[in-house]
């Protein structure tokens, strides 16, 4: 990246006083604005927005810097914008438990601002250049340790910004979503460059831009825009749908999951009564084509024992109900239970204790039916509410359904139909927010992502539309169908560009029938999996090392010259 010597000369020199107060506040409240106005659900030509999003923190991190403010000062101003990011975005999280969604966009803004503090330490002790340079860098370090760590929330990452606008990002084939996080700092940083080198050569003293010097700045960010939109609109050109075809159908009970789904609702519906609405809905659309029925999480609502769960009478309801359309699979989602019995050396870390039960794990589960019922255990869980450690249960948000501390599994299961080329993936709810990890399930064989889902908590809110969008780059990542059963909505289904094809409405019971697509083809994002993330995180801690040396050394006195 070049640093012009306007630039340089902008950045180094001296002046006696800091901005206004209005001035920092207004940058930080328009990045924060810009942000929000660009990410999903609003209209896909907004995703635009996104690539001079981050300008306004360029421009106050450097205006900042310039006139000598403190580092303390500068990041207030950057957690400012952040925070309104985060609350503008992601507020309806307050709609399960207010304190819990306050909880969750305080502590991602303070996350969020230790990339921004790094890139910061970089720029003080190395200068603008690979200052500016480690800023990405940093920052998609970042997003991969917040697809991994037990406080996950990766919502926020920047590439899922262009959902949306899918159309413009079908290499994240190639890449995946983490490429769209490069992108979108790239861009931003090559706009910001232009705007600051063309300001300091508009001040009086400075220096004149040449023609070239103009030329560089206006194209460099149109070409970094214009490229990446350009190769994407010739890869989804020449892609055609692949593989078999299979009739799918989703159904969308519309329980109320706050009033009517769990016991001590209002108006709560009884167990059977949900059962039965699942299976008339099925029924009514069911063709002799149907090969598989996607029900969605924890449509059945008691808690099954694994070890005895062909002794339950739904579910010999259902074994019997399947009996009389051969050749038709079901998964469903339930909440299931796994004893290790007393000895606590043979139960998992997240195990419980009852004297009764002895240790045993609960987990937000899919069932693949008939066969002996084989199960899948949700593996990426929503912090805070499911994935808890003991020592912060006391903060567990209540969604409506199990929660706090659940199990999980490492393995990645896929669910064989009696249709041999239908290979399921059971995707649970926020697990669709992860593109490495639904890659695995590709890597194991599936042709068809099976999304189970319960937005209904979120109410009417972007919540459960950002959701829905989030699975449409899934769907370009691995080349695979999606189908998605969502208890209140949106369920339908996604095609291997990410194309919605079908989708529901919001709120009312409903049933999607359709054709999917069964790609056995491995995309280069699925083969090798998440290479951009660990790099960066690779030259992000090389890049703390040298700052923290640098530091030291800057700080060790001078020796006194030998006369």
């Amino acid at each position: 990246m070049t640093v012009t010597n306007n630039a340089t000369r902008a950045t180094t020199a001296p002046a006696a006083t800091t901005p206004a107060f209005w001035l920092p506040t207004m940058l930080a409240l328009l990045g924060a604005f810009l942000l929000w106005l660009g990410w999903p659900v609003h209209p896909a030509p907004l995703a635009a927005v996104l690539l001079v999003g981050w300008v306004p923190y360029l421009t106050l991190e450097h205006l900042l810097t310039r006139r000598g403010a403190s580092g303390w000062k500068v990041w207030r101003y950057s957690y400012l914008l952040l925070l309104l990011w985060n609350l503008f975005t992601t507020y309806w999280v307050s709609y399960s438990t207010l304190g819990g969604g306050i909880t969750a966009v305080v502590a991602n803004a303070a996350l969020m601002s230790l990339p921004l503090t790094a890139f910061r330490l970089t720029k003080k002790h190395f200068g603008p250049r690979l200052g500016y340079a480690s800023l990405p860098v940093f920052w998609i370090a970042f997003e991969q340790l917040h697809l991994h760590w037990f406080l996950t929330w990766p919502w926020l990452t920047l590439g899922n910004g262009f959902a949306q606008a899918n159309q413009w990002v079908q290499w994240y084939e190639y890449t995946g979503f983490l490429g769209g996080s490069l992108w979108m700092w790239v861009v931003n940083l090559l706009v910001f460059f232009a705007f600051r080198d063309y300001r300091a050569a508009s001040r009086p003293g400075g220096l004149p831009l040449s023609r070239v010097q103009l030329q560089r700045l206006v194209l460099l960010p149109l070409l970094a825009v214009l490229l990446p939109i350009g190769l994407s609109k010739f890869i989804e050109s020449r892609y055609q749908e692949k593989g078999e075809t299979a009739e799918v159908l989703v159904v969308q009970p519309n329980i109320d999951p706050y009033n009517e789904k769990f016991e001590g609702g209002s108006r709560f519906v009884s167990y059977d009564e949900q059962l039965t609405r699942l299976l008339t809905l099925t029924e009514q659309n069911l063709t002799p084509q149907t090969k598989l029925v996607l029900w969605p999480e924890t449509s059945l609502d008691e808690t099954y024992f694994e070890a005895t769960f062909n002794s339950y009478p739904k579910v010999q309801r259902l074994r019997e109900w399947l009996s009389r359309h051969p050749g038709l699979d079901l998964i469903t989602g339930l909440t299931s239970v796994q004893q290790y019995g007393p000895d606590k050396a043979k139960a998992s870390p997240t195990a419980r204790f009852r004297e009764d039960l002895g240790y045993y794990d609960v987990f937000n589960a899919a069932v693949h039916l008939p066969g002996p019922g084989q199960f899948y255990h949700k593996s990426r869980l929503v912090p805070g509410v499911e994935g808890v450690p003991p020592w912060l249960s006391m903060f567990v948000i209540d969604l409506g359904g199990t929660a706090g501390g659940l199990g999980s599994q490492e393995e990645r299961t896929v669910y064989q139909m009696a249709t041999p080329a239908l290979k399921v993936a059971p995707v649970i709810c926020y697990e669709s927010v992860y593109g490495d990890f639904v890659n695995q399930y590709a890597q194991n064989g599936a042709t068809l992502i099976g999304i189970i889902t319960n937005d209904g908590w979120w109410s009417d809110s972007p919540g459960h539309l950002q959701h829905l969008q989030y699975a449409t780059l899934r769907a370009i990542e691995t080349r695979r169908d999606v189908a998605r059963s969502a208890n209140t909505g949106i369920s339908g289904f996604i095609n291997q560009k990410g194309e919605i094809t079908q989708q529901t409405g919001w709120w009312v019971p409903a049933v999607s029938r359709a054709t999917v697509h069964l790609n056995t083809e491995l995309t280069f994002y699925v083969q090798h999996g998440e290479l951009l993330g660990p790099a960066c995180q690779v030259l992000a801690v090389l890049l703390l090392v040298l700052v923290a040396v640098r530091a030291v050394l800057q700080r060790q006195p001078k020796q006194p010259e030998m006369a």
